[in-house]
C-alpha cells in the first residue's frame, strides 16, 4: 500500500472511465438531464437562504457545514477547495437538477489518507464505490474482502491491478463487521496512513460526503456521519427500521452517556493516532455493536469527537447484513461497556 495523496490520471487508467462507470451504475447519480442552475455564491452559510433543489458555493467545506446543518443537501453545497466557480458551473450545467454536482477534482487531503471498505457479496457495487470515492477524494482504498463466494474479493483484486492505489486485504471467512474492520484499521496502521475513513460498500454513504468527513478531521480526533444531529436523517427506511435505529441509539447513550447522538454509525474518519491508542486487540464486540465500542473506547480516551449530519440512503444492490443476531449482541455489549469497565484504556 502506499500512494503520494493525488489521485492519478483517468487516461491512465486502463481505458476506463470512472465518473462514467460510476454515473452509469449508481441511479441517483444519473447524467444526461443536464440545465441545472450554477450554484449561488454565499458569503455568510448561517443565513442564506436554504431550499429544497438548490445549489451553493462556499469558499470552504467548514463553511458548508452550516448550510448543511440548517437542510441544504450536501450533495448540492460546492466548495471552492474542490474548484473555481467557473468549474462548479459547469459541473451544474452538466448534472441534472436536483442530482449530485460532480466535483471539478477530488478533495486533496492534507494527511495521507485510505478508505477502508469491508464487502462481502458486494460485486454489484465494489466498482462504482471505488470509483466514486476516488471522484471526491484523493485517497487510497482498502477492499477487506472476506472470502465473498460472488467474486468480490476477484473483481477487487482486478481493480488493484489497474489502479495502484486501490488495495485488497482477503480474509478466507465471513468473521463479521468488526473484525474485518480490526484487520482493515491494523493494515492501515502498519503502512503509515494518517487518516483513516470507514464506510459502507454500498452507497448507502454518500461519496460526496468523504471529503466532509476528512476536512472535519481537522481539530478533531475522530469524524462521525451522524444521522441524528441537525440536518442528518435518513431515507428509505420503513417505520420498524427507524424505530429500531432510534431505539438502539437512545439505548445506547442511556448507558453510555449522551455524548455521541450516533452511536451505531458505520460511516467515520479516524485520525490514526486515535486507532492506535485503542488497543484495537482488546475489541469485544463484533457486529454492529462494534462501532458503539469504538465510539465507547475513544470517549474514554477523551478523545476530540465530532458529528457531521449525513444522509442515509437504504441500499441500491445487494443484501443487507443486519441479523436478528447482530441486533441481540448490541443489547448485550452495552452494558458490558458501561458496567464491566471494557474500553478502558
Amino acid at each position: 500500500m502506499g500512494g503520494d495523496g493525488r489521485a492519478p490520471d483517468p487516461a491512465s487508467d486502463g481505458g476506463r472511465d470512472p465518473a462514467a462507470s460510476r454515473l452509469r451504475t449508481a441511479g441517483r447519480l444519473l447524467s444526461g438531464r443536464g440545465g441545472g442552475e450554477a450554484p449561488a455564491r454565499v458569503e455568510d452559510p448561517a443565513r442564506a437562504p436554504v431550499a429544497a433543489g438548490g445549489a451553493w458555493l462556499v469558499a470552504t467545506l467548514a463553511d458548508g457545514e452550516a448550510l448543511i446543518r440548517r437542510g441544504a443537501d450536501s450533495a448540492r453545497v460546492a466548495s471552492l477547495e474542490l474548484g473555481d466557480e467557473a468549474a462548479w458551473a459547469r459541473a451544474a450545467a452538466d448534472s441534472a437538477p436536483g442530482e449530485p454536482l460532480l466535483p471539478p477534482r477530488p478533495y486533496e487531503p492534507r494527511q495521507r489518507t485510505v478508505v477502508v471498505l469491508p464487502t462481502y457479496n458486494e460485486a454489484k457495487n465494489l466498482e462504482p464505490m471505488v470509483d466514486a470515492i476516488r471522484t471526491w477524494l484523493a485517497a487510497d482504498v482498502l477492499v477487506v474482502d472476506d472470502g465473498s463466494p460472488d467474486g468480490t474479493g476477484a473483481l477487487a483484486d482486478s481493480l488493484s491491478a489497474i489502479d495502484p492505489r486501490v488495495h485488497v486485504l482477503h480474509r478466507q471467512a465471513k468473521e463479521g463487521l468488526g473484525r474485518a474492520y480490526v484487520a482493515g484499521f491494523r493494515r492501515c496502521l502498519d503502512h503509515g496512513y494518517e487518516a483513516v475513513v470507514q464506510m459502507d460498500c454500498d452507497f448507502s454513504h454518500a461519496p460526496w460526503d468523504l471529503c466532509r468527513l476528512v476536512a472535519g478531521l481537522e481539530g478533531h480526533d475522530l469524524v462521525i456521519g451522524s444521522r441524528y444531529v441537525p440536518g442528518g436523517r435518513t431515507d428509505g427506511w420503513g417505520f420498524r427500521r427507524r424505530l429500531l435505529s432510534r431505539g438502539a441509539n437512545v439505548y445506547a447513550g442511556a448507558f453510555l452517556g449522551f455524548g455521541v447522538h450516533d452511536w451505531t454509525g458505520g460511516f467515520r474518519c479516524w485520525r490514526a493516532s486515535l486507532l492506535e491508542a485503542l488497543r484495537l486487540g482488546e475489541v469485544a464486540s463484533n457486529g454492529y455493536s462494534f462501532q458503539v465500542e469504538m465510539a465507547w473506547r475513544s470517549r474514554r480516551r477523551k478523545a476530540r469527537i465530532v458529528e457531521l449530519p449525513i444522509r442515509f440512503v437504504d441500499r441500491e444492490a445487494g443484501v443487507s447484513k443486519m441479523s436478528t443476531g447482530i441486533a441481540l449482541e448490541a443489547v448485550r455489549v452495552v452494558p458490558a461497556l458501561r458496567f464491566r469497565g471494557v474500553g478502558r484504556s
